[in-house]
């Protein structure tokens, strides 16, 4: 793969996650509210605060309509857009770092094994979501640790510089890297993601060439776009459903003066106090926001790469 080729691929890869990124804050900011183990909530003019998964009175953890109603009404449609600062600083380069080391290493692959093979997908996927989470963990915990700062109307929120002092003089340079571990189990998800979608997207082409003529045959129309945002759609649906604990687990592990310390002592601690469902809390938000935004993603570094190479 040549320099303009990688090239290439990073600014199509940050273009898809920040487009991304910006229309479905909102739903990762209810999301985030769900997996956490601290919710503050209003019912019927009663507080009733949950810490650390124990409260005095047991309730059911709220819907995410009830979530959304809840922050509109006690802290300002603002809070939605909670963590957009971190998300699109890390964004751009995380989905960039991890495009371009997904095309490398695909490219690199394709000489090893069979070409464009499962095996290939799956490998390549894997390398990437592990380089791409490396590098950008700081700022993912800073972005979940913002969007857990539930402020009333009228008080003052946490910028971005005194969560990084916060949590620094919390735990050190280490406590920038907590819930990693959860982050590299959810590359499980990423792997058949890519994986799925490859192979509908192949399938696509296949589909696709015996109507075409040969000076066509690189010609990209509408209807392609749709099909690869179709693709995205369902390969991240099918992924997300499978591996959605990690993010639970994750969003646990990076809040503030948590119990939790490990990725297999959170996965063993969550059940136990509040019971197997508290595991897939926010699945339903997350797959809302999950399909548009990959769809969106995944059709916009196409786009880009298409653009740029046309």
């Amino acid at each position: 793969m040549s320099q303009r080729d990688t090239l290439v691929h990073l600014f199509a890869g940050g273009c898809g996650g920040t487009v991304g990124a910006i229309l479905t804050c909102p739903l990762e900011v209810v999301k985030t509210r769900l997996q956490s183990s601290s919710i503050t909530l209003y019912v019927s003019e009663v507080q009733l605060s949950t810490v650390n998964g124990a409260s005095v009175t047991r309730v059911s953890p709220p819907g995410p309509l009830h979530c959304l109603k809840l922050i509109l009404e006690k802290e300002g449609a603002r809070s939605l857009f909670r963590g957009l600062g971190p998300n699109l600083v890390g964004v751009a380069p995380s989905r960039a770092i991890y495009f371009a080391a997904y095309s490398t290493a695909k490219e690199k692959l394709n000489g090893i094994l069979e070409p464009d093979s499962t095996q290939v997908h799956m490998v390549s996927a894997g390398m990437a979501g592990f380089t791409a989470i490396t590098a950008t963990n700081p700022i993912w915990l800073i972005k979940t640790r913002l969007q857990l700062d539930a402020r009333n109307r009228g008080e003052r929120r946490m910028s971005a510089f005194e969560c990084v002092r916060r949590v620094y003089k919390a735990d050190g340079f280490r406590g920038f890297y907590r819930g990693m571990s959860a982050s590299y189990a959810g590359i499980s998800e990423t792997v058949i993601h890519f994986v799925i979608y490859e192979n509908i997207k192949r399938r696509l082409l296949e589909a696709k060439a015996p109507n075409m003529e040969e000076e066509e045959d690189s010609s990209k129309d509408a209807s392609d776009f749709i099909g690869m945002m179709l693709a995205a759609a369902t390969s991240k649906t099918c992924a997300t459903s499978i591996a959605y604990p990690h993010e639970v687990i994750r969003t646990r592990l990076r809040e503030e003066g948590t119990k939790y310390r490990s990725f297999f002592q959170t996965l063993k601690t969550v059940p136990k106090e509040e019971g197997f469902r508290a595991l897939y809390r926010g699945l339903t938000t997350h797959l809302v926001r999950q399909i548009p935004n990959t769809a969106i993603m995944m059709c916009t570094y196409e786009l880009v790469v298409y653009l740029l190479n046309g």
